[in-house]
């Protein structure tokens, strides 16, 4: 049996990265969690006292379930990575990979057969021994029938236990090159915990533990029982939920938080003057569409095309984004190295929306046009309503929770016809098939809620997407070229917009409080923050 040993890679070189670079260029550790030291306690230095204090971070969204296996909520998804690990962990501010529960590489025991190992005296938070049985389970509940994360999850076999310290995982793509980045998103929890424990107050290995929860911030202690490479020096961690854009410019500024993440553009200059870092990340974060292609007439391919060219996205990137986000010319942004100029580019024209319309034989009606509460999305549904109230339709715009939007859509009625919100599935890691499944696989995007899936060209899709995760080098970027232009021709979830993600930290200078955070920390380009390895400061 022989070891499977990577080096590191930068942002730019993984992201979406072929598999035959991605084989080539996994990290095992990396990121601001690198230096991270072995011991909890605070310490003395030159610039102040290091731990010891209060890590407290201003959220742009709402709590709701935690449940490690199914959870989509991007407050719960950034507050859970200090607390839950995978066998391997992806460090956000470059997707390279970090220690997890594993003891290291996964052992090649033939193509399609690997063998990770857990780590010596790893725990769980109620003191109980990390097992190979614990890791089953966990598979077990994240690849469960209509579970979120199936998609991503479908090159697994099996994962069974060898021993009570080794499990075997058998895949079904010959020597797949993101083994370490799939792990990564099965979080192991205990076997013995339930469903409802799990989505209120889930239990795992990593260097926090949830104490205090509430529907408007979560208080989380450090895991006395942690013995992993990034151990929380702070007495506690505090996610505040601030999706009120001035609430959190407030909460940042007065040092209320030491870090905000996704900082409303408009703030950032008055937030820098203050003494605040703000850094700006261009992730795969995106602003998209969709059309409810279950009814008339947006199962015509024309009268989508013809809403895209309808919206005047440079207003909205002036009046929503401060002009922190740019016009989509593909599923991914150009910064990430498969990106491929898609077959159409969608910039607005009224004249070619109004002729897309009339060679469609469409008058326009009454239409519901959805919007989450997301305060960039409801000036961008502010705008799209005017835009198509200029075409001829009569547009109610409704905005309201992500859950409670979702809830709507998911009645799989005929109540709604256009959806703008935001997205970005790469928060659960950044290589672009997972990016492609994320609303494109066999899941309820595609089965219930854009309803695309019976049509000839999502199974095209489909199966090029599975083709290229099977490829290499030229032949995969091709494969995924040819899926970027169906998405693109097609239209029916896709990008409007791509966004920049500033968050702030107290970082170079101390907040008005005399505290910051540790120089090890970095804003990411998707929602969350990454804290592993990083700790207050106080003078």
């Amino acid at each position: 049996m022989k070891k499977i040993v990577n080096s590191a890679v930068t942002r730019r070189t993984f992201l979406g990265g072929s598999a035959a670079a991605a084989m080539l260029g996994l990290a095992a550790c990396g990121g601001s969690g690198s230096s991270s030291s072995s011991s909890s306690s605070s310490s003395s230095s030159s610039t102040g006292t290091e731990g010891g204090g209060a890590l407290t971070v201003g959220s742009a969204y709402s709590p709701s379930s935690y449940d490690p296996a199914n959870c989509s909520s991007a407050f719960c998804l950034s507050a859970n990575s200090n607390v839950m690990e995978g066998l391997y962990n992806i460090d956000f501010t470059n997707y390279s990979v970090i220690s997890g529960l594993a003891a290291g590489e996964p052992t090649e025991v033939d193509a399609n057969t690997y063998e990770v190992t857990l780590r010596d005296g790893a725990k769980f938070s109620d003191g109980t021994d990390v097992t190979a049985d614990d890791v089953v389970f966990s598979f077990g509940r994240a690849t469960a029938d209509g579970g979120m994360y199936v998609s991503f999850l479908t090159m697994f076999d099996s994962i069974e236990k060898k021993d009570d310290k080794t499990v075997t995982v058998k895949v079904n793509i010959p020597n797949f090159s993101l083994l370490k980045e799939r792990l990564a998103i099965i979080k192991v929890m205990p076997a013995s915990l339930s469903t409802d424990d799990a989505a209120s107050k889930p239990v795992g290995s990593g260097p926090w533990m949830y104490n205090e929860m509430s529907d408007t911030y979560v208080v989380l202690k450090p895991n006395p029982n942690y013995n992993g490479e990034f151990p929380a020096k702070d007495n506690e961690l505090r996610i505040e939920s601030l999706s009120d854009t001035t609430a959190r410019t407030t909460a940042q500024s007065e040092g209320t938080t030491l870090i905000s993440e996704s900082i409303p553009p408009e703030s950032i200059d008055q937030l820098e003057a203050a003494g605040v870092d703000v850094d700006q990340v261009e992730g795969f974060g995106t602003r998209f569409i969709m059309f409810n292609v279950k009814k008339a007439p947006w199962n015509d391919v024309k009268v989508r095309q013809a809403i895209m060219y309808a919206l005047n996205t440079d207003q909205m990137i002036t009046n929503a984004f401060s002009g922190l986000a740019s016009v989509a010319t593909s599923y991914l942004p150009s910064t990430f190295t498969n990106y491929h100029k898609a077959s159409v580019v969608y910039e607005y024209d009224a004249d070619k929306a109004k002729s897309l319309l009339s060679e469609a034989g469409v008058t326009p009606g009454s239409i519901v046009l959805r919007t989450t509460d997301n305060a960039q999305v409801v000036a961008m549904g502010t705008q799209a309503q005017q835009d198509l109230q200029a075409l001829g339709f009569t547009v109610e715009l409704t905005s309201d929770k992500s859950a409670a939007t979702y809830a709507a859509i998911d009645q799989a009625d005929e109540s709604w016809d256009i959806l703008i919100a935001p997205g970005d599935p790469s928060c659960f890691g950044g290589d672009t098939d997972l990016l492609l499944n994320w609303w494109f696989g066999d899941n309820v995007w595609m089965k219930t809620r854009c309803a695309w899936n019976t049509s000839e060209e999502w199974k095209t899709l489909n199966q090029k997407m599975s083709d290229a995760l099977a490829a290499s080098a030229a032949d995969q970027q091709n494969l995924w070229n040819e899926c970027f232009d169906i998405l693109a021709e097609n239209v029916t979830l896709y990008p409007v917009l791509q966004v920049i993600t500033p968050t702030g930290s107290w970082r170079s200078n101390a907040s008005p409080k005399g505290e910051k955070v540790s120089s090890n920390f970095k804003g990411i380009g998707t929602t969350g923050v990454q804290l592993a390895g990083v700790n207050t400061i106080t003078a």
